[in-house]
């Protein structure tokens, strides 16, 4: 989910704003120092947008200006304004401002993270890779704005393919690292699925301040789902565990 200075960066740039399913971490919940600086005074009754930062400007635009609807409802019951507020994991990583992760937040953050897990009762186990591979190709879910989008008309999904390549059938994302031969290449050991599930869970446990959603600690995944898109990555039925076809072989 983007968040407060993801979101202002993307209308600056765009002038336009949808919010979706994501995990980027973003700056404070306070506004930027900058933003404070370059805003013009509301007495003036004048903005000139040119004296402005991108970042100063689309603050501006979001929460002063009424560009953006901040009491429109969300999916998950809250409002606009609640969903591009920080929580404590956020902030945290918010104020390293893009510079490498030192320590003592590396530790907090994950510490956190470790605190968010929950796991599911009788052991974390596979569900159905066929269920598990729509979930990962599907971005539906939790977008609003003009033309929200209706969860009772179907299951928001993972969102797994804007940022990996999953099976070799269809292309992925490059932003994190391909997933093809998931299972294959791991096995499937109570370590290797208990580490998966995590990931998927909470990343932030192992990669603090990582740009990978929360999937499972968000609420934008149930447990079920998440044990479907682990079958996906680990069944050898899978699309995401075949060989690619070989097109200078005789066998076809």
């Amino acid at each position: 989910m983007y968040k407060k200075t993801a979101i202002a960066a993307t209308i600056a740039a765009t002038t336009t704003l949808m919010l979706i399913v994501g995990g980027c971490a973003a700056t404070g919940t306070d506004k930027p120092a900058a933003a404070a600086a370059s805003k013009p005074a509301a007495s003036s009754g004048k903005v000139d947008y040119t004296k402005m930062t991108p970042e100063a400007l689309a603050e501006y635009l979001i929460f002063e200006a009424n560009g953006f609807k901040l009491d429109q409802a969300t999916q998950e019951g809250t409002t606009g304004r609640e969903r591009i507020t920080q929580d404590e994991l956020q902030k945290a990583c918010s104020a390293l401002r893009d510079q490498p992760i030192d320590g003592d937040t590396a530790v907090k953050v994950s510490t956190i993270a470790r605190n968010s897990m929950k796991y599911p009762e009788g052991g974390i186990k596979l569900g159905d890779w066929r269920k598990g591979g729509d979930l990962a190709w599907s971005g539906f879910g939790y977008r609003f704005g003009h033309n929200n989008d209706d969860h009772s008309k179907g299951d928001p999904g993972g969102n797994c393919y804007n940022c990996h390549q999953l099976a070799t059938d269809r292309t992925g994302g490059t932003i994190g690292p391909s997933l093809t031969g998931y299972g294959r290449v791991r096995g499937n050991s109570e370590a290797m699925l208990k580490y998966t599930y995590e990931m998927i869970y909470n990343p932030h446990a192992y990669f603090p301040c990582t740009r990978m959603p929360r999937m499972g600690a968000s609420g934008y995944l149930r447990q079920d789902q998440i044990a479907d898109i682990m079958a996906y990555l680990f069944d050898p039925a899978s699309p995401v565990n075949k060989l690619p076809a070989d097109p200078d072989s005789p066998v076809k």
